[in-house]
């Protein structure tokens, strides 16, 4: 049995748009168009992280990239095949994960580059690994103005091989922020420096002027989506597209990229109810209507990862009409003001996606426009969305 809330996630959509950004890195670059580490992170962003995966090395990713250990771990259960990169720090980790589980990880701290070197030692291997570089984020990352006396002994770690450096903007998506061109000029420095630690005889991760060289070894990355769509200064070998794969292009910006949203969250309008003027609805009694109202109940709510603050400004698609959310979100349901729709039980309601009108015109609710709604963004309305919804693939 499928309970009436479901989300429909579009896998075609997602190859489409994987294919989209390969196009626009290679129409933007065409002598050496960066590759692409697709992030499937937080289950994918809410979307299911086993099937985006496959979904993905389908359409041609070779690297994909999550949080943690253990998600990785899930990825090999759900069949992926390809290279997977553990973005997050080890230091509580069991780093027997990464041996078993044939997982890159990254390494941030000099206490993350002694427990790997000891235990890719007892393993008797090799381990590549991404170095992560603080640049002004303040979070992970060996600090960019340090390196010199924390690097040495992960560089000359006897088990362990650099395969990539990389960092993260922290402003990527405030034009306004001078941050993003202060990380950006102390990233360039930092790789000519890990350069000089790493020695002559090695190849060099730096280029004159920021530019790439197929040759190159390691690799270098640090571009999300949002620094993707705002400066190819920072592409480097590889980006690192999230939002963009799910068809979302990361606020402010516009992009004339062709991609579509991956995902869809609807439900059914389950009762119907007429309430008098003056009387209140919903816990709380938020919304007390000054005429006759009809309020269609339709059964999603916080558990399902609606947030609170919809009730009042967020909206839903019934009959082709935006219906306001009204009253209070509970934790298993809303209530919409269908005043005038006609609305019965049993009808389709939209609560991410589109939905024709009467007329024929299209109407939709994007992950954006929600987000904008509440003051969020649009990354923790995609993870938000529960796990006891059922996800249908197509």
């Amino acid at each position: 049995m499928i309970r009436p809330t479901v989300a429909r996630v579009d896998l075609g959509a997602l190859k489409s748009n994987y294919r989209s950004v390969v196009q626009h890195l290679a129409s933007e670059q065409p002598a050496y168009p960066p590759g692409i580490i697709a992030v499937v992170k937080a289950n994918a962003y809410g979307h299911g992280a086993g099937q985006v995966a496959r979904a993905l090395e389908e359409a041609g990713a070779d690297l994909l990239a999550c949080a943690d250990i253990e998600e990785g771990a899930a990825l090999r259960a759900a069949g992926v095949a390809c290279e997977i990169l553990v973005f997050g720090a080890l230091s509580v980790s069991d780093l027997d994960g990464l041996f078993d589980c044939r997982l890159t990880p990254t390494i941030s701290t000099p206490g993350a580059a002694h427990a790997v070197q000891a235990a890719a030692q007892k393993y008797r291997q090799t381990l590549r690994y991404h170095l992560k570089i603080d640049t002004g984020m303040n979070r992970l990352g060996f600090r960019f103005d340090n390196l010199r006396r924390t690097l040495s002994g992960l560089i000359a770690s006897p088990n362990l091989e650099l395969a990539a450096v990389y960092t993260h903007f922290a402003t990527a998506d405030n034009p306004d922020s001078p941050l993003f061109d202060h990380q950006r000029v102390r990233f360039e420095a930092a790789l000519d420096e890990i350069d000089q630690l790493r020695g002559p005889e090695r190849p060099a991760l730096h280029g004159p002027g920021g530019s790439t060289r197929p040759d190159r070894r390691p690799y270098v990355h640090a571009a999300n989506s949002a620094a993707l769509l705002r400066d190819s200064r920072v592409w480097f070998d590889r980006v690192r597209p999230g939002l963009l794969l799910y068809g979302i292009v990361p606020p402010p910006f516009a992009s004339t990229l062709p991609i579509s949203p991956v995902i869809t969250l609807g439900s059914r309008v389950v009762a119907v109810k007429g309430v008098r003027a003056g009387e209140g609805v919903g816990y709380g009694v938020h919304f007390s209507p000054e005429r006759p109202a009809t309020i269609a109940i339709v059964p999603a709510g916080y558990a399902d990862g609606l947030d609170l603050r919809l009730a009042g400004r967020g909206a839903v698609l019934i009959r082709g009409r935006r219906a306001p959310i009204v009253g209070s979100v509970c934790m298993d349901m809303l209530m919409a003001d269908v005043t005038g729709l006609h609305v019965s039980p049993g009808d389709d309601v939209v609560i991410i996606g589109s939905q024709n009108l009467p007329s024929g015109h299209v109407d939709r609710i994007d992950v954006r426009e929600m987000a904008a709604a509440i003051g969020t963004i649009p990354y923790e309305i995609l993870c938000r969305i529960g796990s006891r919804i059922e996800r249908i693939y197509t």
